[in-house]
């Protein structure tokens, strides 16, 4: 049953906690209760890795100047390079937070920076 066990949790990305994995056991028609597969987990020093809660990176109450909405939600341009808009993205990785920033014309919708 370690083996298992070991299985289900490599499986999971060590994300699975013994709760988890007994379900998965007693759906495979494995007769375990949640205490035994927690006793073999502690006893093996199988653990879960918990996810950190999200944490927000932007902060709207503070006392900056907040620049004025010129678009005013006017997404429609006349020629190119009129209006440029920008956006960053943060895309985790196993290194970390990537920071992806973009610049794109309205008017043709390409990527120019």
């Amino acid at each position: 049953m370690k083996k298992q066990i070991k299985k289900i949790h490599i499986e999971s990305r060590e994300t699975y906690g013994s709760p988890k994995i007994t379900k998965i056991l007693q759906k495979q028609g494995v007769k375990v209760s949640q205490k035994t597969v927690a006793r073999i987990m502690k006893d093996d020093d199988i653990r879960s890795k918990t996810e950190k809660k999200y944490k927000a990176t932007t902060n709207s109450k503070h006392h900056l100047p907040v620049y004025p909405n010129l678009l005013h939600q006017q997404f429609e341009v006349d020629k190119p390079n009129k209006v440029w808009v920008a956006d960053i993205t943060y895309i985790w990785t196993k290194e970390g937070w990537l920071y992806f920033a973009s610049v794109m014309d309205l008017f043709s919708r390409k990527i120019v920076g």
